[in-house]
């Protein structure tokens, strides 16, 4: 009588520990069945016996309220902490940590490894990812074919029972205000396996050809552009066992049959008229923008004069644009006043800045262009500036 009294107060202290409640009550009911089969209470008595890492353990005193007394050897769980990790002794021989269980429960019941057939050939590129680590992934372009094999391993002395194993090729835009949702451009799926079981080690080659991937991989301030190889293993319960592998592409173009210089002239009416040149409108990403400033009239006291290099990334469409401007270069061109007639040359490479193609209109979803921003601060600290769009492409590395 003394011992299904104390089981039920420790089931009604337990129900109040939030979380863990329905852990401890598992456990209480785990104790009670093995007496209904016949154990004997003695070897329950080590049961509730916890090493906390986390919390101190609360040995259950007299409970002067309810007039239950404490059964000798046994100790009661107190809140979460001690339900988070420890280990169980008695009832089951030997050490059993409640941490381990937890992690086994939901650990994947296979390894799955995803390799390239050229991985070791292959040119390697940095990735950054969303959680900000940089990866080195595999590089690709447009039309290439990609190939290689995937390994299915179960866990020791486990086996998959699964309803087929595929593998995706996904070409997907993630806007980051709907973060989780990805809009697929491209998809192509290759069916691996039947229906079955895996009891080892199995391994899918598998192959796609001339995949046609028309944009570059992309990752901006409010959206990314990503390429990746998913491969699905198929279950009833538990949950599909998915493996994910990102891969980066680049597209390079040709050099541009017409590349029109860009020449301007601006100014205040009176007080400043400047006429500035580029030698032309379209770079590559290693390339170097180089031009003149002409001060044709100058009534007021420059103090300097800089040229940006800004990215402007445009998410969304209609009333629902949101666009995010990036400064990725400022160019010092003059510090000091200039004179009527001087002449001040621009030469800024652009291999050292962070730049990526023009990406005009992608999928109906951004668009990303990039300006030369040219600005002058006279001495009482105005700013006066003209911006230019230029166009950037990825050239063939020679």
């Amino acid at each position: 009588m003394m011992k299904a009294k104390l089981l039920e107060a420790s089931s009604r202290r337990l129900r109040g520990t939030g979380g863990a409640s329905t852990l401890a009550l598992a456990a209480v009911g785990w104790i009670t069945w093995h007496r209904r089969r016949g154990s004997s209470w003695n070897g329950f008595k080590g049961c509730w016996e916890l090493n906390c890492r986390l919390g101190r353990l609360e040995t259950a005193e007299a409970d002067k309220n309810s007039g239950v007394a404490r059964a000798p050897g046994v100790t009661l769980l107190r809140g979460d902490t001690c339900i988070r990790t420890g280990i169980w002794r008695g009832c089951l021989g030997y050490p059993c940590t409640m941490e381990n269980f937890l992690l086994g429960a939901f650990k994947p019941a296979c390894n799955i490894v995803i390799t390239f057939s050229d991985a070791k050939t292959r040119k390697q590129v940095p990735m950054k990812k969303e959680n900000g680590q940089t990866v080195t992934v595999p590089l690709f372009r447009s039309q290439e074919n990609i190939a290689g094999k995937i390994s299915i391993e179960p866990l020791q002395g486990k086996k998959i029972e699964h309803n087929g194993v595929k593998v995706e090729l996904l070409g997907q835009i993630e806007m980051y205000f709907d973060r989780g949702n990805f809009y697929d451009f491209t998809s192509l799926v290759r069916e691996l396996d039947v229906p079955g079981e895996i009891y080892e080690r199995k391994t899918y080659p598998f192959e796609f050809s001339t995949v046609e991937m028309p944009y570059e991989t992309y990752s901006g301030v409010n959206v990314r552009l990503r390429y990746v190889l998913k491969v699905t293993v198929s279950r009833n319960y538990g949950g599909s066992i998915v493996e994910y592998q990102d891969f980066m592409v680049h597209n390079f173009s040709p050099l541009p049959s017409i590349n029109n210089s860009i020449k301007m002239e601006v100014g205040i009416e009176d007080c400043l008229h400047i006429e500035f040149e580029y030698n032309k409108s379209k770079y590559h990403l290693k390339d170097v923008i180089i031009g003149k400033i002409y001060f044709l009239l100058v009534r007021i006291k420059i103090k300097n004069m800089d040229l940006e290099i800004r990215r402007r990334e445009s998410t969304g469409s209609g009333a629902n644009t949101h666009v995010e401007t990036e400064t990725l270069a400022k160019y010092e061109l003059m510090d000091g006043a200039p004179v009527r007639g001087e002449s001040i040359p621009i030469r800024l490479f652009l291999s050292p800045y962070e730049l990526t193609p023009t990406h005009r209109n992608i999928n109906n979803k951004f668009s990303v262009k990039y300006y030369l921003n040219l600005v002058l601060v006279d001495e009482e600290d105005r700013r006066y500036f003209k911006q230019q769009e230029i166009t950037m492409y990825r050239l063939q590395d020679s």
